[in-house]
């Protein structure tokens, strides 16, 4: 799997366990789901993501 691919898998599970915790444990949770947005959002302006910095680490192949 492609790096990109990699980063979008984990955010979804990231911002749908947070949303589930929201709901059944404490709306607090919500609040790591806002954490996410704004990493994507950041990551989108700036080109530098954390996540593929994780990844690369771990030996993901970055694609192209």
């Amino acid at each position: 799997m492609s790096m990109e691919r990699w980063i979008r898998l984990i955010a979804g599970v990231f911002i749908l366990t947070s949303v589930l915790l929201a709901r059944f444990v404490s709306w607090h949770f919500l609040w790591f789901t806002a954490f996410v947005g704004a990493n994507l959002f950041q990551s989108s302006l700036t080109k530098w993501c954390l996540m593929e910095d994780i990844l690369a680490k771990l030996g993901v192949k970055r694609s192209g």
